[in-house]
């Protein structure tokens, strides 16, 4: 008899309870940042992934907030919703609902008006009748930018919404994706991860990033489950290993580039790697800062750029690393290199865009639009690739 391949049965739909077993700090003394190393266990699961992919967690809400809502909505947790958004065949628990199944930060306009129409208090309701006046559009939403669910709950408590009612208001907990920071050929049974725990304060209330704490926080090594998936990607090494690739990837975004060198290491690529990376100080931000050094040591990383921006009074980024790299730079890419970016998509992404641009003009002697036409070329021919969130 045939047995169905176990990966079959795990998927976004049906994730595989993963256990955490390693969470490191990998920023020393001195650093602002709070950035982890995880690996995530996959033994048993039948999944695999190849450098470049993502995984998708499902994370669980920081239990004191669920505990304060519960407190707020004068609620013990077991009283049976069925939250619109779910489509459940039978309620869930409240408690499990505001857990695992919800997500309670990102408040909108509907909670607002669900407010004001059931509070017994004239203050209240004067103050959320003033944030729904058309003319108050930016008032409102630079209200409910500064707070969550359990903000609204505290300060309009004359407002006594029923668990169903306050479920109703709320959206899906949905999985987060992370770049996977390691190669299946040499970890077929594990997935590293380079996770920034997320923590800020608005309203005066600390905040928690929700999948970052959860990992960094809340999930016990060998223990928790974490639920997990594959979600393949299109941002991967050359099939030829004979192809020089560049990768630009500061902060966390360096997590696909260290998949990257060790996939192609481990296969025996020839071709040359180059890496841009940036932070904040050399000194405390300089992630796998030992794990590139020997790869270059050993002739694997052909050329290493560095930019941290707070070691000198002018700040330097990775962009300007690359502009003054860029004689260079033209040469791989006129070679055939292909170019990776990972990492921030508001500002990063477009800043080494734009300098892309202007290395290709400067250094291929083309005007402004050959050189658009030249990038637009290297998207095409799929050497252009970007993981940018």
């Amino acid at each position: 008899m045939q047995v169905e391949p176990a990966h079959a049965t795990f998927t976004k739909d049906n994730p595989f309870p993963a256990r955490l077993t390693e969470n490191r700090l990998l920023n020393k003394a001195g650093s602002a940042k709070d950035t982890r190393h995880f690996v995530v266990s996959l033994a048993g699961s039948g999944l695999s992934y190849k450098a470049g992919d993502s995984i998708g967690i499902y994370p669980t809400n920081h239990p004191d907030v669920v505990e304060e809502i519960l407190r707020r909505l004068h609620a013990t947790g077991e009283e049976p919703v069925s939250p619109v958004m779910l489509k459940l065949a039978a309620p869930i628990p409240l408690r499990e609902a505001l857990t695992s199944r919800l997500t309670i930060a990102g408040p909108t306009r509907k909670a607002i008006e669900l407010l004001a129409a059931k509070t017994t208090d004239a203050a209240e309701k004067a103050t959320l009748d003033g944030l729904l006046a058309p003319e108050a559009k930016e008032r409102l939403a630079e209200f409910l930018h500064q707070r969550e669910y359990v903000d609204l709950l505290a300060e309009f408590p004359g407002a006594r919404l029923t668990p169903q009612e306050f479920v109703d208001l709320l959206r899906k907990l949905m999985p987060r994706l992370y770049s996977i920071a390691s190669s299946s050929r040499p970890y077929p049974d594990e997935v590293h991860l380079t996770v920034a725990a997320v923590r800020y304060e608005t309203n005066g209330r600390q905040r928690f990033g929700v999948c970052s704490t959860f990992l960094a926080d809340r999930a016990e090594l060998h223990r928790t489950p974490v639920p997990v998936f594959m979600s393949q990607s299109h941002f991967g090494v050359p099939e030829d290993g004979a192809k020089d690739i560049i990768m630009v990837g500061p902060g966390t975004g360096v997590a696909p580039f260290r998949a990257f060198m060790q996939d192609r290491v481990a296969s025996g690529a020839t071709g040359r790697n180059w890496l841009f990376f940036g932070d904040q100080k050399r000194a405390c931000d300089f992630l796998y800062e030992e794990e590139w050094l020997a790869w270059q040591a050993q002739g694997k990383l052909a050329r290493l750029d560095l930019a941290f921006s707070r070691d000198q009074a002018e700040k330097v980024y990775v962009q300007d690393r690359m502009r003054a790299a860029g004689a260079e730079l033209w040469q791989w890419l006129h070679g055939g290199a292909y170019f990776y970016v990972c990492g921030d998509a508001k500002r990063m992404a477009k800043d080494v865009d734009a300098a892309l641009h202007e290395i290709v003009a400067q250094h291929g002697g083309m005007d402004a639009a050959a050189a658009v036409d030249y990038v637009k070329a290297l998207k095409k021919e799929h050497r252009y690739l970007r993981d940018v969130y």
